[in-house]
């Protein structure tokens, strides 16, 4: 990878990272279903009347917003605001490239084999442990729930995984786009009914509108936009490892924004995720090699 699409990869890593310390000052202003309605709403519209149709059938795209939209970013949310810290929620959505494999060996058939097996201990150990500390730490029984929310959320986006995989798209900011603009209207739908009707007014701060929008527009257009543009110059096995700075970035800006503090329990729960998740991720060089002799050979 060139230096400067090396500085971009990381540079969106640091975008992502510093989302999860953003989404908890606009959990200071608006509702989480209703935030994350109003995310979608100015990241679909009006960028789906420039982008075109997704290209893929609709029920994938459909089944995109369901999982990825109103299910990870539904509870996601949900779970912040009920005291999940934001630094610590970057480090448990690293979860949702174990819950992709465990969805895609279940609902596609591909095979388990001893090393994603081993990476998958190993992240899950990881798990365990920031369940400990947190738990450790917290003593009412509302931020275990918000734990337990969180862990959901990294399902439902390990669900959604598969059926991109499935969808294949062959634009990802112009399928986002549609992905948020369908998203919106459920999420909106829910919080109507289970937050009441909002009051915008009372919400209209510059930091609650400023969160807003760079969720919307930095985070979901730019970042997308980016990754894209990324993939369509590099095999997704060279770009894909470096979303795994992402919790790096998420949890020091946390702690330098928020004071969210460290312990040597939590960076040894990071460490065993991200080393898990690289490890189910990565093929042996050997195995790699022997893969590409038959092409070598034509």
């Amino acid at each position: 990878m060139r230096p400067r699409h090396l500085a971009l990869a990381v540079g969106l890593a640091a975008v992502w990272g510093f989302n999860f310390v953003v989404m908890q000052a606009g959990l200071r202003h608006f509702p989480p279903l209703l935030y994350a309605g109003l995310r979608f709403t100015l990241a679909g519209f009006p960028a789906l009347l420039f982008v075109g149709r997704p290209g893929v059938a609709w029920r994938w795209v459909f089944a995109v917003a369901a999982t990825i939209g109103v299910g990870q970013f539904g509870l996601l949310l949900v779970g912040m605001r009920a005291g999940m810290p934001a630094g610590l929620t970057s480090l448990i959505l690293q979860i949702q490239a174990l819950f992709t494999v465990v969805f895609a060996v279940t609902l596609l058939g591909e095979r388990l084999s001893a090393r994603r097996v081993i990476g998958l201990a190993i992240a899950f150990c990881g798990l365990a442990l920031v369940a400990v500390d947190f738990t450790r730490t917290s003593h009412a029984a509302a931020p275990v729930v918000a734990f337990a929310l969180c862990v959901a959320a990294a399902a439902a986006w390990g669900l959604g995984n598969v059926a991109q995989r499935k969808a294949a798209p062959p634009d990802s900011l112009r399928f986002m786009v549609w992905v948020s603009a369908l998203s919106a209207p459920p999420l909106l739908l829910l919080s109507l009914t289970l937050e009441g009707v909002p009051s915008l007014a009372s919400a209209a701060s510059a930091e609650g509108w400023l969160s807003l929008l760079y969720v919307a527009f930095i985070s979901t257009l730019g970042g997308f936009g980016v990754w894209g543009w990324l993939l369509r110059r590099y095999d997704a096995s060279t770009v894909a490892p470096y979303t795994l700075l992402v919790p790096v970035f998420g949890m020091s800006s946390a702690a330098l924004v928020t004071g969210e503090p460290f312990s040597w329990l939590k960076l040894a729960a990071a460490a065993l995720i991200v080393a898990g998740v690289l490890y189910t991720n990565t093929r042996r060089r050997k195995a790699a090699v022997l893969q590409q002799e038959p092409a070598l050979t034509r």
